[in-house]
């Protein structure tokens, strides 16, 4: 049976891992986006002809812009369409941006065809999402369920609640998801199924005990 956490727990665990363990935030960002990008690859159900970034300013939208660096470097053709107001971003979120601005990833805006996409990756809230999904987010998240492309979430889809599965008033309709350490309690739930897809559990180093162990 696969092991769940709380949106609680996977706070704890994350700061337990960056303060008491010692292992900084960027690294654990650049290992989500390797583990990501390699689920990407390896899922024949997604085509990565042209892949969009749908990014949020924290860090879940920084794992996207690792995931647009990855595909980038290796021949991919990436746009970032970031969703948020920047002046809020996360300090690794930043970071990453100006890497991907080094790389000169395309940017693209609100009003682009996501249907001219083969692939969006949703990368615009963790798993501690606790409000309802409005404004902006809420377009882009039913213009990318609209579009012809295929969706893939990191983390959780966006707008699911962590905890229960409910949709917060919209939510991503993700084919796959590339969930972090653990799976979140909510994404079994019997309401988030339509809504994750395949899914891929992720180990980038952050563990309940000393040990990764997901059974």
């Amino acid at each position: 049976m696969i092991q769940t956490i709380s949106v609680e727990e996977s706070r704890q665990l994350d700061d337990k891992t960056i303060n008491q363990i010692g292992i900084p935030s960027m690294v654990l960002m650049e290992r989500a986006g390797l583990k990501i990008y390699d689920d990407m690859r390896n899922n024949s159900d997604l085509d990565l002809n042209k892949v969009l970034i749908l990014a949020g300013t924290g860090n879940n939208g920084g794992d996207g812009l690792v995931v647009a660096r990855l595909l980038c470097t290796h021949g991919y053709d990436v746009s970032i369409l970031t969703v948020g107001n920047p002046d809020h971003a996360s300090e690794d979120h930043v970071s990453q941006q100006k890497i991907c601005d080094y790389y000169q990833i395309p940017k693209t805006f609100m009003n682009a065809d996501f249907n001219k996409y083969t692939t969006l990756v949703d990368a615009l809230f963790g798993s501690g999402l606790s409000r309802n999904v409005g404004g902006d987010f809420a377009t882009v998240i039913d213009k990318a369920n609209a579009s012809t492309a295929k969706i893939h979430a990191i983390d959780i889809p966006s707008g699911l609640n962590g905890d229960t599965g409910e949709v917060m008033g919209t939510a991503i309709k993700a084919d796959s998801t590339s969930t972090i350490a653990y799976v979140k309690a909510g994404m079994v739930k019997p309401t988030a199924q339509p809504y994750v897809g395949k899914l891929f559990i992720d180990d980038i180093g952050i563990y309940k005990g000393n040990t990764f162990d997901n059974e």
